[in-house]
């Protein structure tokens, strides 16, 4: 029977703090740009010209028709051999925290699409009429109009969306990155305490996972009330 011996955990945070950071960054920067990227695809999904419309769902049901960790593989694999072509980067350079963004970025904009797709759809066609009523182009209408009210109402989706990427994280393992599985893993391997830490990361990612759960539903309730 295994006994268990949580002496590791103590000397080692300061390593797993490191990964948490990097995990963390990971998800920041992807949430952005995919909420950016995601609005342009979902509006273009919108368009009312064919081959645009064509294009963003030809990419929203590739990236989500294919798993997360062969996309982080192919941009572990693609992107430093890319930089370095066209920008002249020495080769061995250490890129895997910009193939794991990247790839995580482009990966979660497709989801968001779908989510801000859904939202503008939400939105009464009688906003888009009353805006062009007033004299406002398309751009105008859904800049000011039609999206302000559409992320009121997705704000709690892409929240979820955030904390699922947040879990999703610790698929770097593919790039060899340190993020706060990772680093966890390292521990418990080298000390030969494998089960502990994987049982102590386990734990940080359901506390960190459960208590953002509740401040959205918490902020749902919210909405639902103002």
């Amino acid at each position: 029977m295994h006994e268990f011996d949580w002496s590791s955990i103590p000397g080692s945070l300061p390593f797993l703090w490191q990964g948490m950071l990097v995990s963390l960054k990971i998800t920041g920067v992807a949430v952005v740009f995919g909420i950016v990227w995601g609005t342009v695809l979902a509006m273009a999904r919108l368009s009312s010209i064919k081959p645009l419309a064509w294009l963003a769902a030809g990419y929203v049901n590739l990236f989500r028709a294919v798993p997360l960790v062969m996309v982080l593989l192919w941009f572990f694999l693609i992107v430093p051999q890319l930089l370095e072509s066209l920008l002249g980067m020495p080769a061995g350079t250490d890129m895997r925290m910009s193939s794991a963004i990247t790839g995580f970025a482009l990966f979660e904009a497709a989801y968001y699409s779908e989510i801000i797709r859904a939202g503008i759809q939400s939105v009464s066609k009688g906003q888009m009429a009353a805006a062009s009523a007033l004299g406002m182009s398309y751009g105008q209408s859904m800049r000011l109009v039609v999206l302000p009210q559409a992320f009121r109402n997705m704000v709690p989706l892409l929240l979820t969306q955030g904390i699922i990427l947040f879990q999703d994280t610790s698929l770097v393992y593919v790039s060899a990155l340190a993020d706060f599985f990772g680093a966890a893993y390292k521990v418990g391997d080298r000390d030969g305490r494998l089960v502990e830490m994987l049982l102590f990361a386990g734990a940080v990612y359901f506390v960190l996972c459960f208590v953002a759960s509740q401040l959205v539903r918490h902020y749902q309730k919210k909405l639902k009330t103002a």
